[in-house]
């Protein structure tokens, strides 16, 4: 299973140790509304198929417990099955009973704290941020593993209130230790300028779920661009 430590190797410069960051990896998020899980469950096996994924987050949007609950069941396994954590959005009891890795919290989303002891020592707990390093230290005091900036471009998947600079990611990879995600309208052609900024992983929906050419090769187009 993936961890959201932030990845480290270490360089010999001139008889300094300077530590290297890892490649920027990839995070995924589902869209909002699943109308045919079934179906969806397919385009997820293409997109994890399609190259490296460190995460999923689970993320419907105004529907039923039972919803996410079977969104959990179906969804979950095709992901865990290939090393790629499960993280559940705005919900850390739901996240708990149906055996998810993590949970993303909003700022309205309840407590690091909270989260933590439903959830135990060994899971992911992320919390958005918005464009602020205040609210991003705040979690990163209270045991978060990770923080999420943005949103850095137009989005169509969800009302945009806040809009980051990739600076905000330049000071928080020099400053802190915890690893930063970077989300808000990112597809290929924007993805890799934010891993040079400083950003540890890409959160992407619509850049996948969209990709006329498949789920499969956005994931390709989107791990180039991380790796160029």
């Amino acid at each position: 299973m993936t961890s959201f430590a932030r990845g480290r190797t270490t360089v010999d410069m001139s008889k300094t140790t300077v530590p290297a960051r890892l490649p920027c990896r990839l995070y995924l998020i589902t869209p909002p509304a699943i109308p045919d899980l079934d179906a969806f469950a397919g385009r997820l096996v293409e997109a994890l198929e399609g190259g490296d994924v460190a995460a999923l987050q689970i993320r419907l949007k105004d529907v039923p417990d039972a919803d996410v609950r079977r969104a959990v069941e179906v969804l979950a396994p095709l992901a865990q099955a290939r090393g790629v954590a499960v993280i559940l959005n705005d919900r850390a009891d739901l996240a708990k009973a149906t055996g998810c890795d993590g949970v993303h919290l909003g700022q309205q989303d309840g407590s690091v704290a909270e989260a933590r002891r439903l959830l135990g020592p060994d899971a992911m707990i992320g919390v958005t941020c918005h464009d602020s390093r205040h609210l991003a230290m705040e979690a990163a005091e209270a045991g978060a593993d990770y923080v999420a900036f943005g949103a850095f471009f137009p989005t169509a998947t969800k009302a945009v209130d806040y809009t980051a600079s990739p600076e905000v990611l330049t000071i928080w990879q020099e400053t802190m230790e915890i690893p930063c995600v970077a989300i808000g309208g990112i597809d290929s052609t924007n993805a890799g300028a934010l891993a040079a900024a400083g950003a540890d992983f890409v959160a992407v929906s619509n850049a996948i779920w969209s990709h006329t050419a498949g789920p499969a090769e956005a994931v390709r187009a989107l791990n180039a661009a991380l790796h160029a």
